[in-house]
């Protein structure tokens, strides 16, 4: 074997002998040698404590409050549709709930002579128009005048007779008689119905109440010759018959006797 006796063979020696001598000497004092670092020979500066400063008082202060001092003011008229359509939507919906004063009925019945199309639009159902004539008759009155050429109407005619007998609704129909003709069909079932609401009722005052509001209603009819008093000739008789102590109903039969019996 031929020993390798060049300055680079002796410097590798040298390394090696010192590396394995430099582990021995850390594992006899106990020591990592990746914990030997310059960093823990920093010498360790002062470092005093800046002063504060006392403001003046032509500074401004910052506060923080424990609590919000004012609560924002939000603009609910930002992107909202203010059109006329949907002030009589909105107008509409309310009149179903409670009644309306003057000058809301008033932008329903502008709006609506402005534009009938919004009738369309306005959000009244058939099933909402029975509450919408005992709260606004009016409203109701004239939204029904705008729908008279629909193909909905049928339905709306269908709830106002099937609904519960009232001031309201006799109003309604008197008035809806006397602007445009009516189906005669549907004023005769309500006539019928309203009949039928004045036998069934139990409370006597609410009975003689509204025998009187049906038999004013139906004189109304009759004089306007809305209806043919022939075609509910018995049927009204009866009803006269059966309330005669009513003074109203006593009128009503003393006017079919004279139509059944007219004067030369």
């Amino acid at each position: 074997v031929i020993r390798d006796r060049s300055e680079e063979a002796q410097w590798a020696q040298l390394k090696s002998d010192a590396a394995s001598e430099g582990e021995g000497n850390n594992a006899e004092l106990g020591l990592n040698p990746d914990e030997l670092t310059l960093l823990g020979l920093e010498p360790a500066w002062s470092r005093p404590v800046p002063p504060v400063l006392e403001p003046g008082t032509d500074e401004v202060f910052w506060l923080s409050p424990p609590y919000v001092l004012c609560e924002p003011m939000w603009d609910y008229t930002m992107c909202a549709d203010t059109s006329l359509g949907s002030e009589v939507r909105e107008l509409i919906t309310k009149a179903v709930k409670a009644p309306l004063v003057s000058s809301q009925q008033q932008v329903i019945l502008a709006g609506l002579e402005q534009d009938a199309k919004l009738v369309y639009h306005c959000g009244l159902t058939p099933r909402k128009l029975p509450d919408l004539v005992e709260n606004n008759p009016s409203i109701a009155i004239e939204v029904l005048l705008k729908l008279m050429s629909s193909s909905q109407i049928t339905g709306y005619f269908s709830e106002l007779v099937n609904m519960e007998m009232s001031l309201h609704s006799m109003e309604v129909v008197n008035r809806l008689t006397t602007a445009v003709d009516l189906p005669t069909e549907f004023v005769h079932l309500y006539i019928s119905n309203c009949i039928s609401s004045c036998e069934n009722i139990k409370d006597k005052y609410m009975q003689n109440r509204l025998v009187r509001l049906v038999c004013v209603f139906l004189q109304s009819l009759i004089r306007n010759k809305i209806i043919n008093v022939q075609d509910l000739f018995i049927e009204v008789q009866a009803f006269c018959i059966e309330f005669s102590r009513i003074r109203e109903a006593a009128s009503l039969f003393r006017l079919l006797k004279t139509l059944e019996n007219p004067q030369p």
